[in-house]
């Protein structure tokens, strides 16, 4: 089940930041709406990593991965920042460090604690 949920947030991320312009979604809901699914993400990452550690301290970890990325992103050298400019650094680190992004990435480990939190209850009346 994590795994499907870690897949599902990549293909919702991935979906939302190719065909969001397209779809005439607000600035706001691709840049944040994207950051919040990398958020979830991190937590499903950390979750399956971790499978035995309960889903509060999954998330401490997921959010605190999260945040030193976003504080990767005030280092600079060359080759760091050739490989942020193409798709695949613009993905895993991003490009322009915001305090706007862990405020996002809180919110979707938050959301993913929710879930996994809900589905851990459903699973147990199954």
């Amino acid at each position: 089940m994590l795994l499907s949920a870690f897949l599902l947030t990549i293909g919702c991320g991935l979906a939302l930041r190719r065909f969001g312009y397209a779809a005439d979604l607000p600035f706001a809901v691709v840049k944040y709406g994207g950051s919040i699914l990398w958020g979830a993400m991190v937590y499903w990452l950390f979750a399956l990593i971790f499978v035995d550690v309960a889903g509060p301290k999954v998330a401490s970890v997921a959010l605190i991965f999260a945040a030193a990325v976003e504080f990767f992103r005030l280092w600079h050298t060359p080759d760091l920042d050739a490989f942020r400019l193409t798709a695949a650094g613009a993905l895993l680190l991003g490009r322009v460090f915001s305090l706007w992004n862990i405020l996002a990435y809180a919110a979707g480990i938050a959301a993913a604690l929710a879930v996994d939190r809900a589905l851990l209850r459903i699973k147990r009346t199954a």
